[in-house]
């Protein structure tokens, strides 16, 4: 979550101080040292919960730049961590005296064993592997050792070129195959032939990588180096620089033209974190959160191997103009490889806002809103927000006569503070919604101050592992209150902190940009005087997924902030529930002997195992059993992907007025509605609307 506002205010007499400290030493980096000096100020006086600039705290930071920089281990040699390994409890002492001693040592190693690196690619890809040796490389570099000398360097590098040699080799060996098994008087190429052609490919993208790493700055490894202490406070505190505060400021309004994914570094992979909703990956269906990028190939271009590269690099082939094709080869969490081609588009703010639907079970007509964010803008006063488009949504659904309301919040990731609570304040009589905390401040109650309820009927909020925030906030304050019943995941992401964008640039003198600061200033808690931080909200129905059993929210992130308590609101129940624990009964028992359901279980334990399982095979005839050997168990999994429900999803009658005008939106309905039709958690909380009754007396005082 983050907010506009941040209280905090550097002295004046420590601004005038670092004013004067570095006009006398200009020929020593005065920027670097100036950033330095004022992101540990900042930090210390005003993160919500600082850490103290100590010997434990320089082992973190020492840690993160060494693996930030050399992930995979392929470029240090122990020699070089035992040197380094001296400054590891003097980092506290370094940043506190403005000493950059110890970046400096390991920026310029990293340079030298980088350029080394260079022949090492070259001179390994001249020779033919042996695909028939039985070897295997583990991918689990956190507990890989640093090579003692160069040799077994190289032996590093030879195994990691292998596979990605194996990995383009194995493609087009398929490739033979498949296509003689469509024609059989197809000439398959000759294995020698395609192993050349695998080594070419994989050269190919190594130089294309490092003259893209060459185009580095030094401001790009400083700024790493500065976010290694950044981050030490918490998973959700980071360093802008110039350009990504200007790729931050672009990212919060504007459109895009690409994919419609957000991307993560993990290690050497590019990370999907995120589908924009209505977005071409959103709409094409196969690429999921958790999917690791491999390769990018243009239209009917040759694949580009993605992996070890920079992110801005990676996203740089993933986007693209709209109408263009991109060729994706992703690693599933399963394991199993898959390529996905999209079709680019605009990616809309459009799809970003509320949206209904309108089905129909047992003569019943029930509402669905899909809640993508937790939207507003600050600056346009005239602008849509997500309180004044929920209003209008439900009245609209209203006219309709529905008699349950379902509001998906699932992958939600947040947003505005200000819009939960007012939304949260559609479905309630005026009370609380939420407790916020300064640090070293008592909470303060964040209430509906406004008595209407837009809607008093039945209500399911539905999450999953990927709501977070904003989400969370509504989700808790609704099931304090027992107004609505939460299904989904186990848990929410679990995400109970508040950030705010700091400029620093107003903390010096500087004819020079320093960039901004993202920092944790605030937690939130629910009314029942438990934190949303680590442990979310728990659903009453727990649906199994895909997420149940992986690391994938706030509470699997290094250095998060702990779960803690304030004293409880005072709140009044909802209360007006005829059958509430019955209901949650029921459900449960239908979960409990769904076949579907049980299999989306098995195959959540799977994916877990699948992801755990670090080693790759790279003799050719094992990599290739192991992956039809991944496949064949991953088609037990197809109906899962094939189910369909009986229920029919339409838009309510205002927009399909709009839709008989707007051929892109009405294209975009249609891909949303068949979605919900094939989506088993969406029937599960219609079946929770359809039980759920309200208190005969309650209906009479409405009336």
């Amino acid at each position: 979550m983050m907010i506009r506002r941040f209280k905090f205010i550097l002295p004046m007499l420590f601004i005038l101080s670092l004013f004067t400290s570095f006009q006398s030493t200009a020929n020593t980096d005065p920027k670097d040292k100036v950033l330095i000096t004022i992101l540990r100020y900042v930090l210390t006086e005003g993160h919500y919960e600082p850490k103290e600039i100590n010997d434990a705290f320089s082992e973190n930071v020492y840690t993160a730049f060494i693996e930030n920089l050399d992930p995979s281990k392929r470029y240090f040699l122990q020699s070089d961590i035992d040197e380094f390994s001296k400054y590891k409890f003097l980092i506290d002492d370094q940043i506190n005296n403005e000493d950059l001693t110890f970046f400096f040592l390991v920026y310029n190693r990293f340079k030298e064993r980088s350029d080394e690196s260079k022949n090492y690619y070259k001179e390994i890809l001249d020779h033919s592997f042996d695909f028939n040796t039985d070897e295997v490389l583990d991918v689990n570099y956190e507990k890989a050792l640093y090579a003692k000398n160069t040799e077994n360097l190289l032996d590093t590098w030879r195994k990691q070129l292998k596979i990605s040699t194996l990995s383009i080799l194995y493609d087009k060996t398929k490739e033979e195959d498949d296509k003689f098994k469509t024609d059989s008087t197809y000439q398959k190429q000759a294995f020698n032939v395609l192993e050349v052609e695998a080594r070419e490919s994989v050269t190919k993208n190594m130089t294309e990588f490092y003259e893209r790493f060459d185009e580095l700055t030094y401001s790009d490894w400083f700024t790493t180096y500065i976010n290694c202490i950044s981050e030490q406070f918490d998973p959700h505190t980071s360093y802008f620089d110039p350009s990504i505060k200007k790729k931050f400021d672009q990212s919060m309004s504007g459109k895009l033209e690409g994919i419609g994914a957000r991307l993560q570094k993990q290690n050497e992979y590019t990370k999907v974190i995120e589908l924009i909703s209505g977005g071409p990956a959103w709409k094409q269906g196969d690429l999921e959160v958790g999917d690791l990028i491999l390769k990018v190939a243009q239209g009917n271009g040759e694949p580009l191997d993605i992996v070890g590269m920079r992110l801005d690099d990676a996203i740089e082939f993933i986007k693209g103009p709209k109408g263009t094709q991109v060729n994706l080869t992703v690693k599933k969490i399963d394991g199993t490889t898959q390529i996905i081609s999209i079709i680019r588009d605009v990616v809309e703010l459009e799809e970003t806002f509320v949206k209904s639907s309108i089905v129909e079970k047992d003569g019943r007509t029930f509402g669905v809103i899909d809640l993508p964010k937790f939207y507003i803008d600050f600056d346009e006063e005239n602008f849509r927000n997500s309180t004044t488009d929920m209003t209008q949504e439900i009245e609209r659904l209203k006219k309709q006569n529905i008699e349950g309301l379902v509001i998906d919040l699932r992958n939600n990731g947040g947003g505005s503070l200000q819009t939960a609570i007012e939304i949260s304040g559609l479905f309630i009589n005026k009370g609380p919604i939420v407790q916020v905390k300064y640090r070293g401040a008592n909470a303060e109650i964040k209430k509906d101050t406004d008595a209407k309820i837009q809607w008093d009927g039945p209500l399911v909020i539905l999450v999953n592992e990927l709501s977070a925030s904003a989400s969370e906030i509504f989700a808790a304050a609704m099931q304090d209150y027992k107004r609505a019943v939460i299904i989904g995941g186990k848990q929410t992401y679990g995400k109970g902190t508040v950030q705010s964008v700091i400029d620093l640039n107003r903390y010096h003198n500087l004819n020079e940009d320093i960039g901004a600061l993202k920092m944790t200033i605030q937690k939130f808690y629910r009314i029942n005087g438990g934190s949303n931080q680590l442990e979310g909200v728990h659903s009453d129905i727990m649906l199994p997924s895909r997420y149940t059993y992986l690391e994938i929210g706030e509470r699997d992130e290094k250095n998060a902030l702990k779960f803690d308590k304030v004293p409880p609101a005072n709140y009044t129940l909802w209360n007006n529930y005829d059958n509430f624990d019955q209901v949650i009964n029921n459900s449960k028992k239908r979960i409990a002997t769904n076949e579907t359901f049980k299999l989306i279980d098995e195959n959540a334990k799977w994916l877990k195992k699948s992801q755990e399982d670090t080693l790759i095979y790279l003799n050719l005839n094992a990599y290739k059993a192991d992956i039809e050997s991944h496949e064949a168990f991953a088609s037990k999994f197809k109906p899962i992907r094939d189910y369909t429900s009986n229920l029919t999803f339409n838009s309510p009658l205002y927009e399909q007025t709009l839709l008989k005008a707007d051929e892109s939106l009405a294209e975009k309905r249609e891909a949303w509605h068949k979605n919900l039709e094939k989506d088993i958690y969406i029937e599960e909380s219609i079946n929770v609307l359809n039980d759920l009754k309200i208190k005969p007396e309650y209906i009479l005082v409405k009336n």
